[in-house]
């Protein structure tokens, strides 16, 4: 189902192709005059805009730059009853995607609508992947009982419906933005997970957009704008009206990760919007309607910070349905499954043949802790995949920091093993995660990129950590 405009002066032609539309299962707004579609145009986000050439008000041409401005790739369908050269060229240099001539043929109509409909998402995929972090969508693997019983809830929630993106908002408040959190240690797959649900909900087909925003990559000075679009003019280089990236995820669904990196003016205009359903461009007069689902990660407490504050009232509107993920270390032998699969597929991304893990390989994946999570698991396979030059996998292939003394004899580069006195208390987890960063800071005089490559860590990830366990890095390692 699409959303579509149709602007034709002509009631009984309006009629018809409206009708034969909606019997197709689109959304169809209407327009019969310039004035009345500038109006539609500057409210509402359409995937494909069926227009006259030659309106009493309006000139078509006008239109269609009015309907790229607005709804940015959009399909655009040109109908006229001047069926002559000189008027097909100048529309399609305008911007039109095709031409109709009258009297209409309607099954002609539905199969140029059709393919311009798959041009059209084929665009906006484009688009979203220039301006976005996001890939396809993939289902996250693992079968222990607490990733289990996140997906089961992942898939509850992303049944919840979204309303039709031309109702009207005031009447359905509450359930017209689904909106779900997901909270956990950096690494877990929260961005996995939300691809998950954006395909549950939407199906694995790509017709739906999936917005992957990472809140902590945008411009400082442009995040507004990256969010919320502009109208040309309304700063220095804004030379044309751009769409942001809450307007790119109408009808599917806007991944905010990371969310507790946004601006605090980015955060204030996001409540509005999951309030209203409605934003304002910068530099605009008006408010435009936008239908998704919304979900938001973070791997901190955000009501906590201090050094990065967050809106208790944005929080508490985010965060009445929480999906907290477990750590890798807490999901059995997931962390084995996880390996497995991955093996499989990067040697056959590689063109290698096939190779398999050893079972001493496979024992310590599950016993190791795993402080990047399920992304520095990939990480440790990626390499060995790479490196294998044998069917199977060893222990010293994969490179792991041993416990109990020693350095791996596949990691000259490593940061030594991690000794423990258990007789003189437990060791938790954290134990052996804070341990292993003091080990890699003091391996590399202090150097905290070069540490979070050693461990396989992003080094955001271990600056997190860093600040969490009071370390303070130096040229002799780390102060505790």
């Amino acid at each position: 189902m699409a959303s579509i405009l149709v602007i034709e002066d002509t009631p009984d032609i309006r009629y018809s192709v409206c009708r034969a539309l909606r019997k197709r299962s689109h959304t169809v707004a209407e327009a019969g005059s310039g004035a009345e579609a500038r109006a539609r145009l500057a409210e509402s986000r359409f995937d494909l805009v069926i227009t006259d050439l030659h309106l009493p008000d309006a000139d078509g041409v006008e239109l269609i730059g009015a309907a790229r401005a607005s709804s940015g790739a959009c399909g655009i369908l040109v109908m006229t009853a001047y069926g002559s050269v000189e008027s097909a060229v100048s529309a399609m240099k305008a911007g039109a995607d095709d031409y109709l001539q009258k009297p209409l043929s309607l099954e002609e109509l539905g199969l140029i609508v059709d393919r311009l409909l798959e041009h059209t998402r084929a665009r906006r995929r484009q688009q979203i992947s220039e301006r976005t972090s996001g890939s396809g969508p993939e289902r996250p693997i693992g079968e222990s009982a607490s990733w289990k019983a996140v997906l089961s809830m992942a898939e509850r929630y992303a049944g919840l419906p979204i309303v039709n993106r031309h109702e009207d908002f005031s009447t359905t408040r509450g359930g017209a933005l689904p909106i779900v959190l997901l909270t956990g240690e950096t690494g877990t797959g929260k961005g996995a997970l939300a691809s998950y649900m954006h395909s549950c909900a939407c199906g694995a087909d790509g017709k739906e957009p999936f917005v992957h925003v990472n809140c902590s990559s945008l411009p400082g000075t442009l995040v507004e704008s990256e969010l919320f679009g502009h109208e040309k003019g309304s700063f220095t280089d804004a030379k044309s009206a751009r769409e942001g990236l809450v307007e790119m995820a109408d009808g599917g669904t806007l991944f905010l990760d990371e969310i507790g990196d946004m601006t605090p003016e980015a955060q204030s205009k996001l409540l509005v919007f999951l309030d209203s359903g409605r934003v304002r461009r910068v530099g605009g007069e008006r408010d435009r309607t936008v239908r998704c689902r919304v979900i938001a990660a973070t791997n901190r407490d955000l009501l906590a910070s201090i050094d990065r504050p967050f809106r208790s009232d944005l929080y508490y509107r985010i965060s009445a349905l929480t999906l907290e993920l477990p750590p890798l270390r807490a999901r059995g032998g997931d962390a084995v499954l996880i390996a497995r699969e991955m093996m499989a597929r990067f040697r056959s991304e590689y063109r290698m043949p096939p190779c398999t893990l050893s079972a001493e390989a496979e024992a310590a994946l599950a016993g190791y802790p795993w402080p990047g999570n399920v992304r520095e698991l990939i990480n440790v396979i990626q390499r060995a995949a790479m490196l294998a030059d044998s069917e199977t996998v060893g222990v010293d292939d994969l490179g792991l920091p041993r416990a109990g003394g020693g350095s791996s004899p596949g990691d000259t580069a490593g940061c030594g093993g991690l000794a423990f006195d258990f007789e003189h208390g437990p060791h938790t987890a954290k134990d052996v995660e804070r341990e292993l960063i003091v080990q890699a800071l003091r391996h590399t005089g202090g150097n905290v990129a070069r540490a979070a490559r050693l461990i396989g860590m992003q080094r955001s990830s271990i600056r997190h950590r860093i600040e969490k366990y009071g370390l303070t890095p130096d040229a002799n390692g780390v102060m505790p």
